[in-house]
């Protein structure tokens, strides 16, 4: 058979890998603080015997990471709604170990703990979760410092909890997972950098921009269809190459 074909299939299996993740990312166009996936592939020609012309080339995908340009800041006027302003990142506790995000609308679990949407235990810059009074009102300074004022409280008994611990690291060292979260390679876990602040009242929305993602939508789409009709082609040559053949013996 042509070894168009397999060069074609190569390309369309990319290409098919590449729509997952644009597909993924559109899916998460309102999703708070969602980091836009990137996925490309590039040529790779194929070395044949010695003397050989390379009239051929495969294709092989990389994933180079994540976009992280800041997101939009939408106001919520949530106490619990935090945006991180410029670079940095919140942590969070997982069973595999610490973890970053950006997304920081946060919540008081039944427990009386302050956790992410998804119910992971938000860390203070001691590494330990966040515990806050049962029915207080809490307030975060920009550095991340939480005070409560428990229900029926008047201003002189306000409790400082402690500090949320926000991170900067360095974000081509952040791998993203399938939970959504981000890690440093080997389990190594970032130390709090005061330099990093927040806005109370705010949630960071997905940096995806829906126009664009639809865009590589179609035109992997596009792709797709020649990369099959170029197997079509190459399938119905050989058959008739074949036929030829055929008749001549």
């Amino acid at each position: 058979m042509d070894h168009l074909v397999y060069t074609a299939m190569s390309g369309a299996a990319r290409t098919l890998e590449q729509q997952s993740v644009i597909s993924n990312n559109l899916a998460n166009v309102n999703t708070t603080g969602f980091r836009q996936q990137l996925s490309l592939y590039r040529a790779v020609p194929i070395v044949g015997q010695a003397g050989e012309h390379q009239t051929r080339a495969s294709t092989l995908t990389t994933t180079p990471g994540s976009l992280m340009e800041q997101g939009a800041m939408a106001e919520t006027g949530d106490p619990l709604d935090l945006a991180i302003a410029g670079k940095g990142w919140f942590a969070v506790q997982t069973p595999q170990g610490e973890a970053y995000t950006r997304a920081g609308d946060f919540m008081i679990s039944p427990d009386n703990m302050l956790v992410t949407a998804t119910g992971l235990p938000v860390l203070s810059e001691d590494d330990q979760p966040m515990e806050v009074p049962e029915r207080g009102s809490l307030t975060f300074s920009p550095d991340g410092t939480v005070t409560a004022l428990g229900a029926g409280d008047n201003a002189a008994d306000i409790q400082v909890l402690g500090r949320i611990k926000l991170v900067n690291p360095d974000e081509s060292a952040l791998m993203h997972s399938d939970d959504g979260l981000f890690r440093l390679p080997d389990g190594q876990v970032a130390p709090a950098d005061e330099s990093v602040r927040v806005a109370q009242g705010f949630i960071e929305k997905s940096n995806v921009n829906p126009a664009e993602a639809m865009v590589g939508l179609i035109a992997n789409a596009r792709r797709f269809e020649l990369q099959m009709k170029l197997i079509a082609d190459a399938s119905s040559n050989a058959e008739r190459a074949n036929g030829i053949l055929s008749a001549g013996t």
